[in-house]
């Protein structure tokens, strides 16, 4: 008896699926995406920056927000710059 159930049972599993599969997904159209600038300024990738280690903890951070002292040593923060002034 159990057995006939499972059967029956697998038999609707497999029905249902073979239908839900033969079904469309969606039926609105995917979004339009924006038109991109015709401008080839626009298009032009921006150069890479050069990146410095904080002279305190050696974290790569990019060269125009390095936090410098009076001899040009590169610090990610302003507290590391006052650890590195304080120790010296």
């Amino acid at each position: 008896m159990l057995l006939r159930v499972l059967v029956w049972l697998l038999l609707i599993l497999a029905v249902w699926w073979l239908l839900r599969s033969k079904r469309p997904r969606s039926a609105a159209p995917p979004p339009a995406r924006p038109a991109a600038p015709a401008a080839p300024a626009a298009r032009a990738l921006a150069q890479p920056e050069p990146m410095v280690d904080c002279a305190s903890c050696g974290l790569h951070l990019p060269a125009s927000e390095a936090v410098r002292d009076d001899e040009g040593r590169a610090y990610c923060c302003i507290e590391h710059r006052a650890r590195a002034a304080g120790s010296s």
